[in-house]
């Protein structure tokens, strides 16, 4: 019987997991029909590379993102980490002479060094996410003006930089989309098809009970903060040859745009829900709408605008309707109950048989 109960009551939380994706793909569709119809424009095949190109970035760190907010976390030194990984890459390679593969390596190595500091503070020493990555945010950013100071570096072999913003043959699908596809796919799998994502759900719906599971919830939680780097050192590699240089700004911000889908997609900020196939989705709905704006020369403040209020949404609706959920079951709860005789507070006697 308990097991039955729990079952039904399972049922609802993944219907409403599967409304929200389709929702967040059903609105995507709008806004390319509405693209379709006010700008001819829109429908080209440079503007849906664009459109691929520009949501990259995000796409390869808001995979593991993901991840680590259902486990009740969060990383805003994301972009810096992309700054620093960039800086490395360009300054070993031409300062430093490596082999240029080497150099994106020692990139992605430094990602993965940022990530596995911002989890010993957070997993082992139990200290805040966000406070931690706030603090790391400038201590990578001020490594990266360290390393490279105002210079920058735009020399690169050509068959890399094509890599960066070529596309396919006469398509209109960049280089670099097998390589975010591959890595979508891998963290759908890690998500919703092994244990350990399993686990990550588990940790982020009651850490004590995971704890009390025998889940190690250092280990786990660690471990996606150095995915987390690891895929921002990726993203840092892939946004220098795209726009074919490394400084230490390189994107600035970032870190807002990826949080902003992660949780449009309907992952929620205080951990145990989401899914990486709505935020990609999301990714895709941020892209198209950013495309439009420009499009329709619409001021990028607006949609820095249009940004925020999405992100305040995307946190403010998930709790509104989860109490709402919770006051409707309490009435309904209220109903079945056995009222209590507030004199005595013991429950009244049913009546007997005799007279």
């Amino acid at each position: 019987m308990t097991g039955l109960l729990m079952r039904g009551a399972d049922k609802p939380k993944s219907v409403r997991r599967f409304t929200w994706d389709v929702t967040i793909y059903l609105i995507l569709a709008a806004v390319l029909l509405v693209g379709f119809a006010i700008n001819p424009e829109f429908g080209t095949a440079f503007n849906f590379s664009a459109i691929l190109a520009n949501m990259g970035e995000i796409m390869l760190i808001a995979m593991p993102m993901t991840l680590l907010i259902i486990s009740g976390e969060i990383d805003l030194s994301v972009a810096s980490i992309v700054g620093l990984s960039g800086v490395v890459f360009g300054y070993t390679y031409y300062f430093g002479g490596v082999p240029i593969a080497v150099a994106a390596a020692l990139g992605i190595l430094t990602g993965a060094l940022c990530g596995a500091l911002n989890g010993f503070l957070v997993a082992k020493l139990a200290l805040g996410s966000l406070a931690v990555t706030i603090a790391t945010l400038a201590l990578f950013r001020g490594f990266a003006t360290a390393i490279l100071g105002n210079e920058s570096v735009a020399e690169y072999p050509e068959a890399w930089t094509n890599f960066g913003y070529d596309t396919i043959g006469t398509s209109f699908i960049p280089r670099t989309f097998p390589l975010i596809v591959t890595f979508i796919l891998l963290f759908a799998v890690l998500a919703h098809l092994t244990s350990f994502g399993r686990r990550v759900y588990g940790i982020g719906q009651n850490v004590e009970a995971a704890r009390f599971a025998a889940i190690s919830v250092t280990t786990y939680k660690w471990i996606l903060f150095i995915l987390t780097g690891t895929m921002s050192g990726v993203a840092g590699i892939v946004y220098t040859l795209r726009f074919s240089t490394a400084q230490w700004d390189n994107a600035i911000g970032l870190e807002l745009a990826v949080i902003s889908v992660v949780l449009l997609g309907g992952v929620s900020i205080f951990g145990g829900i989401g899914s990486i196939w709505g935020v990609v989705g999301a990714a895709l709905l941020f892209g198209t709408l950013e495309a439009l704006f420009n499009l329709q020369g619409i001021s990028p403040n607006v949609f820095t605008v249009v940004t925020g209020v999405l992100l305040i949404s995307a946190v403010v609706i998930p709790v509104a309707l989860r109490r709402l959920n919770q006051a409707r079951e309490f009435r309904e709860g209220a109903k079945t109950r056995i009222p209590v005789d507030s004199s005595t507070g013991s429950r009244p006697k049913e009546p007997s048989g005799g007279s």
